[in-house]
């Protein structure tokens, strides 16, 4: 914030469009408007370079100049969110992001969203091992079993627990809940505004995927999905601190006597 101030004001080229991001960047999902102050305190900017930078963003309906003075984000970021939401599927963010996980953890991996009072998988990546459990892309699975189900009724608001619980730590771990011999950790993956768009899981028979390996994959998993909401263009702090916690109670189960 202060190597803004330092720098001479140059509000045309690339400092400029730098320097307008940065006010766009300055609103929180919580902001409905900020005013100039705000904006220069968020920002490091001087509140005269904000003005000039401000007008062009005005033009362009980026930002819209409320009655009060305040800024707020303008109509023309909704149409731009609508075309970046068109332009990316789906399966070129999850698959690579799923590929990777398997590859690392030997697991299935699987992604599922929610149909009325069930779940479908809509995309796998099948295990490396020749043992594995068996879950067909398309295939419909109860909503309230399962951890992948478990999570994706937590986020459409289910109330009671486990549910309240899996909301704070962003997980679910199950052991035998669906299946008797089934065993996976799923995590919540989402869009702009927080909307969710399914789970993310990682499964395999208990005989060889313990609660051990789970709570160690589990860190890996909300990295993973972090990642996967950035892309759909929400923000990934809640789960990449819930990836730390994850971490660190993982390091503190590990150290235990």
């Amino acid at each position: 914030m202060t190597e803004a101030r330092s720098q001479p004001l140059q509000v045309d080229g690339v400092a400029a469009l730098d320097r307008a991001i940065a006010i766009l960047d300055a609103f929180a999902t919580a902001d409905r408007s900020l005013s100039l102050a705000e904006i220069a305190a968020r920002t490091g900017l001087y509140k005269s370079t904000i003005l000039r930078l401000a007008n062009s963003l005005l033009r362009g309906q980026l930002l819209e100049r409320l009655d009060d003075g305040r800024y707020r984000i303008g109509p023309a970021t909704f149409r731009l969110g609508a075309l970046y939401q068109r332009s990316v599927v789906a399966v070129d963010i999850l698959l690579p992001i799923m590929r990777d996980l398997a590859e690392r953890s030997w697991e299935s991996v699987a992604f599922y969203v929610r149909s009325g009072d069930a779940r479908t998988c809509l995309y796998r990546v099948e295990s490396k091992h020749p043992i594995r459990y068996t879950i067909r892309e398309g295939d419909l699975l109860p909503l309230l079993a399962g951890s992948g189900g478990r999570v994706l009724a937590a986020f459409s608001g289910q109330p009671g627990e486990p549910y309240e619980t899996i909301r704070k730590a962003c997980h679910y771990l199950s052991i035998g809940d669906r299946d008797p011999e089934t065993a996976g950790v799923s995590v919540p993956v989402f869009g702009p505004g927080r909307v969710l768009l399914g789970a993310l899981t990682l499964a395999g028979p208990s005989t060889r995927v313990d609660t051990a390996f789970l709570r160690r994959m589990t860190p890996d998993l909300l990295e993973a999905a972090a990642r996967a909401t950035r892309a759909f263009g929400e923000d990934g702090s809640m789960l990449e601190q819930a990836a730390r916690l994850a971490g660190a109670e993982t390091v503190i189960g590990l150290s235990s006597p």
